[in-house]
């Protein structure tokens, strides 16, 4: 074998070995985009199980306020689905309007006084609020992970990769001006 082999073998074999990092990497990244969503998913599902727990308990004391209690319904129902089928899109709306209902049972509360005094009403509020700020440092991990994973996907040499494998872009959870709004606290006590 002559020294030009020889080189081209070892430059080969190093191609071969960068190839095989950058694939490497690239899986290691989408499975931190799965484990950030996993995080996410296990806590709304927590959450799912409470709602209609406090839904209930406020059906009890709430008996002029249904839409209330139907909105929330409805808005856990298209969480529920988005999340299932992992639709990042239709995951925020319905997180949108989920929270969005939320925030009005909870200005609507100060309206019976026998209900906020209600232990079980107050751990589940408490609970409850307690899974919606965890679920929004999850996202913001989700999404600084996906964020990573898509900029390796797109840059150079990891797209060469990353097309040979089909490695695809993920969604980012965004959420809609509503959402992410300062809360108007006087604007929801006076809707109640």
């Amino acid at each position: 074998m002559t020294i030009s082999t020889w080189v081209t073998l070892a430059i080969s074999i190093l191609v071969l070995l960068y190839a095989i990092s950058i694939y490497n990497h690239l899986i290691h990244l989408r499975h931190n985009v799965a484990q950030a969503w996993s995080n996410i998913d296990v806590l709304m599902k927590q959450r799912h199980d409470e709602i209609p727990k406090l839904v209930d308990i406020c059906r009890e004391h709430m008996r002029y306020e249904q839409e209330t209690l139907l909105k929330i319904t409805r808005a856990r129902a298209r969480v529920s689905d988005a999340a299932n089928a992992e639709n990042m899109v239709a995951l925020g709306a319905a997180e949108t309007a989920l929270r969005g209902g939320l925030d009005e049972l909870f200005a609507v509360v100060e309206n019976y006084p026998d209900l906020k005094a209600n232990e079980s009403f107050q751990h589940l509020e408490s609970r409850i609020t307690g899974l919606e700020s965890s679920i929004a440092d999850r996202r913001e991990f989700y999404n600084a992970c996906v964020n990573i994973y898509n900029i390796r996907v797109d840059q150079f040499p990891d797209i060469i990769i990353s097309k040979a494998f089909s490695f695809k872009h993920k969604e980012l959870l965004v959420f809609s001006d509503l959402e992410t709004a300062d809360v108007n606290i006087h604007q929801l006590f006076k809707r109640s």
